[in-house]
């Protein structure tokens, strides 16, 4: 089938080995081509990277695997499952929510599990839907209808959205010209926003906490992301939570041996620093030296390749703007290894304000540091004790900020310590004199070790102007035989859409490839 392939005898250089490249790199090898992935840091993975030290081992990007629908068809397009290359998990509990500065409301949380005693009110979600309903019940009556409602549209948007809108790449406004798209369209919450969408159904503010946390994967905030995406209480509520065995950057090395499986080829330590197309393909220089490819497919976000790689006359847009865009939340990410319990805490934990607008207002509206935030814990070594010494656990603390801000050393010390007081003071966990290593990363170490724009964490968020054929293409424009992958591009942000967004890209370079040899044959030229 390779021989018949239209990539077959094609050399193809992927620029980045996030989650992203490294599967565009499986289905491009797949159907034939000569793959090679470009990753300038010591080891794959891109902003999903591990660190390793003292017997810990982090995550030092994505924490949460949802959507396991993705990964499963995405393995088995290969002839794989998921657990041929590592072993899953289920969460339960899902994850647990502290309303801080707020007391315990009964019913809620408190009677199914007595041996938990915050400071706060808290609720834990498990993967009985027959409890979080009467969690809803308890914060506002009508509450467990209204999540029974909420569940079901949240389905149907799911199913018809990841069908005909996700799966499919409509990046391009002709692609929904189509008559599925009319039939269907109007049936989904298409336009407006998250946060009337929700406030529609429920009017207790922990109620829509618990419905809209899911935005933050996707980089944005009830007020600014389409209520399309409602679909995310599908993915959360139903189809659960689950953990891979050695934490996310297991599906990394998933992802690499699947593709020395099918023929791709990895350099790292290989930074890509000039990119010009050529009348027989593209030119590339690297730390290693220069290449030739005939095609390139870049994980490394647009905005980079088009200011530092690319000629003037390559690029798709003036340099400045990418400075137009608005981009998905950076983060002071914490990795902190734990001496004892960590008390209340479960594998994934919520600490949410009474008010999280003002958050959201100085990550998008008016940039700065938040004098009361959100944030999130992950304790990986809860499930797994392969990550932590004995008698000691992995805490990975993420307060999201807005991108571009100044992170000095002050600046990061003073809301370590914020986040840990508020952690000891309104959770009952209190860490400060048990850690026995520590490190950091915000957002000048995204912009440096990752080329994210303005030190971004995610990428492009999922505004109402920056979602289907209004984010970026997988095609640039202005250079055949270039293409783009990942967070920056359709169809956005998270792990699973990255994963999509690899058959995307692969997809347009097929498309392309057999345009390019039916014409050549037509002209009776052999190529």
């Amino acid at each position: 089938m390779r021989k018949e392939s239209p990539l077959a005898g094609e050399t193809i250089d992927v620029i980045g080995g996030g989650f992203g490249g490294l599967t565009t790199a499986c289905y491009l090898a797949d159907a034939g081509a000569d793959v090679t992935v470009l990753e300038r840091q010591d080891r794959l993975g891109g902003a999903a990277n591990v660190l390793e030290t003292d017997g810990f081992r982090f995550d030092t990007g994505p924490s949460w695997y949802l959507m396991p629908d993705v990964f499963e068809r995405f393995f088995d397009h290969f002839g794989h499952d998921p657990e041929d290359f590592y072993t899953l998990h289920q969460l339960d509990p899902q994850y647990r929510v502290f309303y801080r500065d707020s007391d315990p409301v009964p019913g809620a949380g408190t009677p199914s599990d007595d041996d938990i005693d915050p400071p706060c009110d808290w609720v834990t979600i498990t993967s009985d839907l027959g409890r979080t309903r009467r969690t809803f019940a308890a914060y506002e009556a009508g509450g467990g209808e209204a999540f029974d409602a909420y569940l079901a549209e949240a389905e149907h948007t799911y199913d018809v959205g990841m069908e005909h809108f996700v799966y499919e790449d409509r990046s391009r406004f002709r692609d929904l010209i189509d008559l599925d798209v009319v039939r269907l369209g109007p049936g989904l919450k298409m336009l407006g926003s998250m946060q009337d969408h929700v406030a529609s159904h429920v009017e207790n503010p922990k109620l829509q906490q618990l419905l809209q946390y899911t935005l933050v994967f996707l980089g944005g905030a009830p007020h600014n992301t389409p209520a399309l995406y409602n679909l995310m209480a599908h993915v959360d509520f139903n189809l659960g939570v689950y953990y891979p065995e050695g934490g996310m950057y297991s599906v990394v090395e998933g992802l690499a041996d699947l593709g020395e499986e099918l023929g791709v080829t990895y350099r790292t330590n290989a930074e890509v620093t000039d990119l010009q197309s050529t009348t027989t393909g593209f030119a590339l220089q690297t730390s290693e030296g220069r290449r030739r490819a005939d095609r390139v497919v870049s994980n490394a976000p647009q905005a980079h390749v088009e200011r530092e790689l690319l000629s003037p006359g390559n690029r798709d847009h003036a340099l400045d703007h990418w400075d137009d865009q608005t981009y998905a939340p950076s983060a002071l990410l914490l990795y902190l290894g734990v001496e004892g319990d960590v008390g209340p805490l479960a594998h994934h934990s919520l600490v949410f304000p009474d008010d999280w607008d003002p958050h959201f207002e100085a990550i998008f509206e008016d940039p700065a540091w938040p004098d009361d935030p959100a944030y999130y814990l992950a304790v990986p070594s809860l499930t797994d004790d392969g990550v932590a010494p004995d008698g000691h656990h992995a805490v990975v603390a993420l307060l999201p900020i807005a991108p571009g801000l100044d992170d000095t050393p002050e600046r990061r010390q003073e809301y370590r310590d914020l986040v840990l007081d508020d952690l000891a003071d309104n959770v009952g966990v209190d860490i400060r004199d048990r850690i026995v290593y520590e490190s950091s990363m915000c957002v000048s170490d995204f912009a440096e070790r990752l080329n994210y724009p303005q030190g971004t964490a995610l990428g492009l968020a999922h505004t109402l102007f920056q979602t289907g054929p209004m984010r970026p293409s997988h095609r640039a424009k202005s250079v055949d035989g270039l293409y783009y992958v990942g967070g920056f591009t359709s169809p956005g942000i998270g792990v699973p859409m990255a994963f999509i967004s690899g058959q995307h890209a692969a997809d347009a370079v097929l498309e392309d490839a057999r345009g390019k040899r039916d014409l050549l044959s037509r002209l009776g030229i052999a190529r």
